[in-house]
């Protein structure tokens, strides 16, 4: 679909998209999301708004361009993806050929490159990029998708734009639902018991375990912004404690932690 399409993030596409229409197209950016936001599909329309002859700033999905991005057969677009078995991680090869790839002349306007799990490079890798964003080749575009820019140095950090995807409106209702059960059921102080019952409904995988963390950081966060009357039952040390304490479990199931225990175990330290 074209940018325009992202009505959950109006205000921020209305940004990007002036921004691009005026001419204004950086080298590199950050797009920082939660588990459950389709980061790669919001890649591929940015880079149609930039590319599309059409509707340039948004993309018309029906051009050469676009139509080409849409089937990944892109000849100057080009994927990172993290890889490896248990820790999956974005490794010093990859950007490496990335930048061999990079040189490359290209056949359309410019080059462009998506990094996805971008958080999960490894400082050799991230070095290595980072000399590439700074001294770009002419025209290229590079999208880092993250879940937690704070993994990245903060010399990339400073070299990129950075844009926050919010994630609340494209959140699986059912999910943001079973978070809001086991929150109310934390801030009550609920027995173990009745903790882990309210997980083994709503939690059947670890997909279901990723949403529910992206659903507890999403009322924390509310909490501490004060949207939500519960905060004032929470001290805002405990608040940053417990959003700790989400960004831990959701480190455990990536590196293949089993989801059950990683649930379990976070209900217990924040209940504890």
């Amino acid at each position: 679909m074209s940018l325009s399409n992202w009505k959950s993030n109006e205000k921020l596409v209305g940004r990007i998209m002036a921004s691009l229409r005026g001419g204004n197209v950086s080298h590199a950016y950050i797009i920082e999301g939660d588990t459950c936001i389709d980061k790669e599909a919001f890649a591929r329309d940015f880079m149609k708004a930039i590319c599309c002859s059409e509707m340039p700033g948004d993309g018309c999905d029906s051009c050469v361009s676009c139509r080409k991005i849409d089937h990944d057969n892109c000849e100057d677009l080009y994927y990172v993806r993290a890889e490896g078995t248990g820790t999956k991680s974005v490794k010093d090869d990859a950007i490496f050929e990335l930048q061999e790839n990079l040189k490359k002349k290209p056949s359309g306007s410019r080059n462009m490159a998506i990094i996805c799990n971008a958080d999960t490079m490894t400082k050799r890798a991230q070095n290595r990029l980072l000399k590439t964003l700074e001294e770009p080749y002419p025209g290229t575009v590079i999208l880092l998708l993250s879940e937690n820019r704070e993994n990245l140095l903060d010399t990339i950090k400073s070299r990129c734009i950075f844009y926050r995807l919010n994630g609340e409106d494209d959140t699986d209702k059912e999910s943001l639902k079973d978070a809001d059960k086991l929150l109310d059921a934390l801030i009550e102080g609920e027995k173990f018991f009745t903790l882990k019952q309210i997980l083994s409904k709503s939690v059947k995988n670890r997909e279901d375990a990723f949403r529910i963390l992206d659903g507890l950081q999403i009322l924390y966060r509310n909490l501490l912004l004060e949207k939500d009357p519960r905060g004032r039952l929470l001290k805002r040390e405990e608040i940053f404690r417990a959003v700790g304490l989400i960004e831990e479990a959701r480190r455990d199931l990536l590196m293949n932690v089993n989801y059950n225990y990683a649930l379990k175990n976070l209900v217990l330290k924040i209940g504890g």
